[in-house]
């Protein structure tokens, strides 16, 4: 049974959320700055004035940078020895770590404040901080930096360490086709082929993620492997053609609304026949061996709320599995949580 806080430490707990902005950037700046890379490095301890002595900022600085990271247990303070803590370490040297937080400064962070307006109105209304996209996904390509290499980091650091074991999983049958569906810059599609010499990939995605992949495909000597369809999956008058064994959706239907997912899976069932098999790769929240990973990604939902397309999520599992009901499709195996990854996969086929 979880403990009940007291009245004091309730309040504390509520100022945490009050002051968490100043706090985060705090330590974004004591991390870029050097800062607390210099203490990390000095592992027996080290003082304040040898801080000051060996870095290029004020004393006002590094005093208010250290005070702060104390309060947050990022740095352990004793006998006027400052040395950095577990906290510490992770924040520093830790890539999930790392990649939230870029992701949160540098394409959320500036867009937050317009978080109500999102609510209320359905849309990203802080997306206007990055550019004048309806949705981020038109925009990918033209993303300023340093929003651009954090989206992508991002973007592929939830996906990449689950592809070994969904290559397993997924090649067990033998696909000669296999449609991956909002391919991006076609990293699973290029990971297929690596995969197995003999299978064939249609990227589907809008115009503008088509020319990066058939660019980075270019550069791989693939285009005779992989090849193209544009197409915009929130119009329902545009059809996914028939012709796949295999149809591939990762980390995709998170970026829709349930209204939108249950049309897209229904454009998936009138392309696929009763021997095409549907793939879903999601990292459900309510499906995760620690709480760091469920924090994680229902902090991801607000950025789609805000930046994205303002009414997407991170869903929960059989929330997903109702969805592919409804459409047609069930559910022949889950495969949760495969590799060291965030993932499970759902292996779909329809009704009989």
């Amino acid at each position: 049974m979880k403990k009940e806080l007291s009245a004091i430490e309730a309040k504390f707990e509520a100022q945490k959320i009050a002051f968490g902005p100043m706090y985060f950037q705090a330590m974004v700046a004591m991390r870029d700055l050097g800062v607390l890379d210099f203490i990390s490095r000095n592992r027996n301890g080290v003082s304040l004035q040898k801080i000051i002595e060996s870095l290029t900022l004020s004393e006002y600085a590094i005093t208010l940078m250290i005070e702060a990271a104390e309060v947050l247990g990022v740095v352990e303070i004793d006998e006027d020895k400052i040395r950095i803590s577990k906290t510490g370490f992770f924040f520093l040297k830790d890539e999930m770590t790392r990649v939230n937080t870029n992701f949160m400064n540098d394409v959320c962070y500036q867009g937050a404040s317009a978080m109500r307006t999102s609510f209320e109105q359905g849309r990203p209304a802080g997306l206007k901080a990055l550019g004048n996209w309806p949705t981020i996904y038109e925009g990918l390509s033209e993303l300023p930096e340093p929003a651009k290499k954090s989206w992508f980091e991002f973007d592929h650091y939830y996906s990449d360490n689950a592809f070994p074991e969904a290559l397993k999983i997924v090649f067990k049958k033998k696909h000669r086709s296999l449609y991956d569906i909002g391919g991006n810059t076609g990293k699973w599609s290029f990971a297929c082929c690596n995969y197995d010499p003999d299978v064939s990939i249609t990227i589907h995605d809008l115009p503008v993620q088509i020319a990066v992949a058939r660019q980075n495909a270019a550069n791989l000597n693939l285009l005779d492997r992989v090849s193209f369809y544009e197409i915009d999956l929130l119009d329902s008058e545009q059809k996914i053609r028939s012709g796949a064994d295999a149809i591939w959706m990762s980390q995709f239907l998170d970026c829709f609304s349930k209204d939108q997912i249950l049309s897209i899976l229904l454009n998936a069932y009138q392309a696929a026949s009763d021997e095409t098999t549907l793939y879903i790769l999601e990292p459900f929240f309510d499906n995760q061996n620690f709480p760091a990973a469920k924090y994680s990604l229902i902090a991801t939902s607000l950025y789609f709320t805000i930046m994205a397309n303002g009414n997407s999520k991170m869903y929960r599992l059989e929330d997903m599995k109702a969805l592919v009901e409804k459409a047609g499709f069930e559910v022949i195996e889950t495969y949760p949580l495969i590799g060291d990854s965030y993932h499970t996969i759902l292996e779909c086929k329809k009704k009989r």
